[in-house]
């Protein structure tokens, strides 16, 4: 059975990204060494990917231009992009799924063996927690303030506690938090 990850970056002030949407460059300083190989290492164990649209727009138009091992498996990872505005999904193995949200993660979850992870995508994020669907959080904590921008969940979720599982400090400043759902699926 896989496991549903979500896999987010945060600015120290708690935002995934700046003030309009898919702003992100103030992390890509920090996107190297350990951080860089982190994240590859969590590529490799994926069975397959979820967004959101705005999330998916956004890496389907930057991993289909880019090179290097990254982008083989980004590009070749079976991808589902959960929207009920999307027309269609042309990233490389990308499935659309309009509606049913909570019993298509709960299948993908079944037919599963290795991880399903949630990049960026705050909304979907917040109703996969809200539906007791996501079995770890992993946050990796950029030290920079930037100021203003969008929260991970937005702000209506109900109280959950997490359980931290691991707080890994890298060289570059930046901090791995893995924290388990209380009550997780």
């Amino acid at each position: 059975m896989s496991r549903l990850i979500v896999w987010n970056m945060l600015s120290l002030d708690g935002y995934f990204e700046g003030a309009k949407s898919w702003d992100v460059e103030w992390f890509h300083p920090y996107f190297t060494g350990e951080l860089e190989a982190f994240s590859l290492e969590q590529l490799r164990r994926a069975d397959a990917l979820l967004f959101g649209r705005i999330t998916y727009e956004g890496m389907s138009a930057y991993w289909q231009r880019a090179e290097g091992e990254d982008a083989r498996y980004m590009n070749t990872l079976p991808k589902v992009v959960f929207s009920s505005t999307l027309a269609r999904a042309d990233w490389a193995n990308t499935r659309l799924v309009k509606s049913g949200m909570e019993a298509e993660v709960k299948a993908l979850k079944q037919q599963g063996a290795r991880d399903l992870y949630v990049f960026g995508s705050g909304q979907l994020c917040a109703d996969l927690l809200a539906a007791g669907l996501v079995d770890e959080v992993r946050l990796c904590i950029q030290p920079i303030v930037i100021g203003r921008g969008a929260t991970l969940f937005g702000r209506g979720l109900q109280r959950m506690n997490m359980t931290l599982l691991e707080a890994r400090p890298l060289a570059n400043g930046c901090v791995i938090l893995r924290y388990e759902p209380q009550g997780s699926a």
